[in-house]
């Protein structure tokens, strides 16, 4: 015999599980003054095609990318930090050739 789950237990269990998957991984570090939590996971964000061009995002023509300048590819604005390897605000074309090419 079948019993009838009631829609909103069904909308609850569904609800619950799309959160679960969905929640990014966090880590927590204790801190004084509070914990410092780092969560990563899929951006969510998925290229429809090879990235742009460098010269097409160095708008202004000073031969690097700041970060208004990376707004214009969503994937490279989410990966700014990691991609501008010498941590000086902006990415050169080699900083870029190097981050398009990993996997």
């Amino acid at each position: 015999m079948l019993r009838a789950i009631p829609t909103f237990m069904l909308l609850s269990i569904f609800s619950a599980t799309v959160l679960a998957q969905a929640a990014p991984n966090e880590t927590r570090f204790p801190r004084e003054g509070g914990d410092l939590i780092v969560r990563s996971g899929e951006t969510g964000y998925r290229p429809s095609g090879p990235a742009p061009s460098f010269a097409q995002l160095d708008t202004d023509g000073d031969r690097s990318i700041s970060a208004d300048e990376a707004i214009g590819y969503a994937l490279l604005a989410n990966d700014f930090l990691m991609a501008d390897g010498n941590r000086d605000g902006r990415i050169s074309q080699r900083e870029y050739e190097r981050w398009a090419a990993r996997p």
